[in-house]
């Protein structure tokens, strides 16, 4: 079922103040997979161990100048195959850094956008209500009101939004985001936003 912009704003207020840092989300996906983070984990510090035992027994002046040429081409393979490790582990444990705080940059445009948009509708309420109290008391004030009421045209949106029982997608969040800066500004371009997100979020083909 459809429901209205301010229950998807609530739930989704209540995700972000719920949402962990990137820290804490790696410490959760950590608990998710013990089984395989252990297991790498294990293997890494077991080749460390080894790497830094072979550093310590032979890789003093005196020692390589003993070591046979094959000994040396092992030690050279050994060395290669853990720095080739340590380097796919550094870029896997950077490329989900980045991820996490992409994300992280996501649902804070999506507060900052919602939280004007709400300042910006509370400040037009309270105007509507200062002119209609001034209307009331002033004999010209419906001629004056007239003359200078600015429209508002999209301000008031209301976004269609169907609970799925997960959290929206950081691409769900982007596309609110903008909608919601555009809700701000008034601008024009939020039916055609709206009808984009309708059909890729809501009615995908």
């Amino acid at each position: 079922p459809l429901i209205t912009a301010d229950q998807v704003i609530e739930e989704i207020e209540e995700m972000m103040q719920n949402s962990p840092d990137p820290e804490e989300l790696e410490d959760v996906e950590e608990e998710e997979s013990p089984r395989s983070a252990s297991q790498a984990d294990a293997i890494l510090l077991q080749e460390m161990q080894t790497l830094t035992k072979t550093v310590n027994n032979n890789w003093s002046s005196e020692g390589l100048r003993h070591m046979k040429v094959w000994e040396l081409s092992a030690l050279l393979n050994h060395v290669e195959r853990t720095i080739s490790n340590y380097s796919e582990e550094l870029i896997q444990q950077l490329a989900q850094r980045d991820e996490l705080e992409f994300e992280k940059e996501v649902k804070n445009s999506f507060i900052t956008a919602l939280i004007e948009v709400q300042n910006k509708q509370k400040e037009h309420r309270e105007l509507m209500k200062k002119r209609k109290k001034e209307r009331g008391l002033s004999p010209q004030g419906s001629r004056m009101e007239k003359n200078s009421q600015m429209p508002i045209k999209y301000l008031n949106t209301v976004i269609p939004y169907e609970k799925k029982g997960i959290p929206p997608s950081v691409e769900d969040l982007q596309m609110l985001t903008s909608i919601l800066f555009a809700m701000k500004e008034d601008n024009e371009k939020v039916p055609s936003l709206l009808t984009d997100y309708i059909l890729k979020v809501l009615c995908p083909t």
